[in-house]
């Protein structure tokens, strides 16, 4: 695998320059101080939205997000766990939100979900923000797993968006892991490739000091997306 020095020049050409390429990721950064505080409702919402992101447009999810936050009580998981199924019912004809049936029920699941992570843990953002870097993978899959509707890349804009320190595999990102020779399948979201992407955002990780965020932004701004890949 080539180093990521030839990686970060490349983004540097493409971006305007070495400052330009810093004033773009300074916009990004970890912040796993304000993940461990962030509260449990905080959490199920950011799921929710990265759920209902995923096939709609985003900035109708924005427009509409004052009404899932009032129809959805707040996303308190407490309360969540225990609303009836009329009350969930009722939600697949509220106007205030995207009447999608299958992702308001994962609302009901994830809530429950919430709530395990914070029996088990202190806190759902506690469990996100101490979870190993170097298994992200792992964290996708627990995801997968024990959310709803939690898999792909909706687990990882979801754990971008709550502020952990994580990559995000891209297409572009893809095309860069593959021209610096990891050896990804043809989709580079097989089972096999996991691990793969894994080490290679470790390696890259122990040779620069970079976040995994800034790893991942570097990647995707070294790659011409214009050009197939």
């Amino acid at each position: 695998m080539i180093s990521f020095e030839a990686i970060r020049q490349r983004a540097e050409q493409r971006k305007g320059g070495a400052a330009a390429l810093q004033a773009l990721l300074e916009k990004h950064r970890p912040d796993h101080d304000r993940l461990r505080a962030m509260s449990d409702d905080r959490i199920l919402a950011d799921m929710t939205r990265r759920i209902f992101y995923s096939g709609f447009v985003q900035k109708v999810i924005d427009a509409k997000w004052p009404g899932f936050e009032a129809a959805f009580s707040g996303f308190d998981p407490a309360m969540l766990n225990i609303a009836p199924d009329d009350y969930w019912h009722e939600l697949t004809s509220d106007e205030r939100i995207i009447r999608n049936g299958a992702k308001i029920m994962s609302v009901r699941a994830n809530a429950a979900f919430v709530r395990e992570l914070a029996r088990e843990h202190g806190s759902a953002g506690v469990f996100f923000a101490d979870w190993p870097r170097e298994d992200q993978i792992g964290l996708l899959e627990l995801l997968s797993k024990r959310g709803s509707r939690l898999g792909g890349m909706t687990g990882q804009y979801f754990l971008r968006g709550i502020g952990r320190d994580s990559f995000v595999a891209t297409m572009d990102v893809l095309a860069c892991l593959r021209s610096a020779g990891v050896p990804l399948s043809a989709s580079g979201t097989a089972k096999k490739d996991q691990p793969l992407i894994q080490q290679a955002f470790n390696d890259w990780a122990a040779e620069t000091g970079l976040s995994f965020i800034h790893l991942s932004r570097i990647s995707a701004y070294s790659i011409d997306a214009a050009q197939p890949h």
